[in-house]
């Protein structure tokens, strides 16, 4: 989930924010404790509609949330479908030896940079590149775009896995828990002020996602 410290969706400064304050470790503590959760439940669907809860009562209510101030009063949560586990994937990592690099450029005009890590299989649905984010906390990063981009979705894409962030299904041994019940609008969604890093060609596909967090 992205915090408001910077302005690409969690890495540098949010739009019209103040400086970074104990807020902010706040908001990150709490999203870190919420995946926690996740990742130690028995019941995924109970850990799900948790997920959902928290995640509407941060949007609406903390100081971090990229819901504009205004809008915060009057918001009433983000649509999410029910849980479907036939989304859930518990898989392999395949690393490659094609090493491909993305850079964001923030709102301070600082860079971002991912490095493509492997891809992960996911079916008849598709195949997902896995990046790492080189330098700042390190992290996995795993974003989708759909083919209800735009309509039912959030246009740019969602985003499944962001650990720097917090946002960690788990995995053992060189595999992933990739869930994508569990996929989440970045903060660009909420307020275009806001850059965010979006799904890139080997992060899009051509099915229908509607599992997760939904525009409609």
């Amino acid at each position: 989930m992205a915090g408001s410290e910077v302005p690409v969706d969690g890495y540098g400064a949010g739009p019209g924010t103040s400086p970074p304050t104990l807020s902010l470790l706040d908001w990150r503590r709490q999203v870190g404790a919420l995946y926690a959760r996740i990742r130690g439940s028995g019941d995924i669907r109970a850990a799900h509609e948790l997920w959902r809860t928290t995640r509407d009562r941060l949007l609406a209510e903390h100081p971090q949330s990229p819901v504009p101030a205004e809008r915060r009063e009057s918001f009433r949560g983000v649509p999410v479908a029910p849980y479907d586990p036939a989304y859930r994937f518990d898989i392999a990592l395949d690393a490659t030896t094609r090493r491909e690099r993305i850079e964001v450029v923030t709102g301070t005009d600082e860079t971002v940079s991912f490095e493509r890590l492997g891809v992960v299989e996911l079916g008849g649905i598709g195949s997902l590149d896995v990046w790492w984010l080189l330098g700042y906390g390190g992290g996995i990063f795993v974003p989708v775009r759909d083919a209800l981009a735009g309509t039912a979705t959030y246009g740019g894409g969602r985003y499944v896995l962001d650990t720097v962030k917090g946002a960690d299904l788990g995995g053992d041994d060189g595999r992933l828990v990739v869930d994508l019940n569990f996929a989440y609008n970045p903060s660009c969604a909420y307020d275009p002020a806001w850059s965010c890093p979006l799904a890139p060609p080997g992060n899009v596909v051509s099915v229908p996602l509607g599992v997760g967090e939904l525009t409609a």
